[in-house]
Formats: C-alpha cells, structure tokens, sequence
C-alpha cells in the first residue's frame, strides 16, 4: 500500500462585511469532485480532499454557531469557498484601536 502524504490546507474563515454570514475558503488545488468532502456542524467544520497520494485534511472550530442547513459551497479555479450565516449576527461590534 502506498504511503500518503497528510497535508493541512490553507484556510481561511472570516465573517463578512455585515457580520452576518461566516466565510470559509480552502485551498485545494486540483481536486476531483468525487474527491472533495466538507462536514459542517454549527460549531466548526472538517475538511478531507485527495489526490495522487496526497490527503488535505483538516477540522476548525467556530466562534460563534452556524445555521449548517442554509450553507453554499462552491468550488472553482482550486479554491472551495462555503458562505454560512451564523444563528446570531454579530451585535455591537466596536472597532479596537491599534497603536
């Protein structure tokens, strides 16, 4: 059995200029369909995506919860992007000054 290389991928979650959907992108270049899988709870995510033995695998955990059923991915160009509204916008966000 051939060994697999496990790799985390590049990811990035950030919420959006609202704060009102979480946005989630993952880097995974050149994978297949069949070979991309994306599990969402309403407190974090798990990512698992391979190629010619090599395995992106990773889970994060979120802040703030989810609402996992109104979730949308979208793959394109190497990049998995997932836009989840949380259950609470966030309220009274107030801008830290950084000296």
């Amino acid at each position: 059995m051939a060994e697999v290389l496990r790799l985390s991928p590049a990811i990035c979650a950030y919420p959006d200029e609202k704060y009102e959907n979480l946005k989630i992108e993952v880097i995974l270049p050149g994978i297949e369909k069949e070979n991309r899988y994306f599990k969402l709870a309403e407190d974090g995510f798990y990512v698992k995506a391979t190629k010619e033995g090599v395995e992106y695998v990773d889970s994060y955990s979120i802040c703030c919860p989810v609402n996992t059923d109104k979730a949308v991915a979208t793959y394109s160009k190497g990049i998995l992007k997932v836009t989840v509204p949380y259950q609470e916008p966030f309220e009274n966000v107030v801008d830290v000054k950084i000296e």
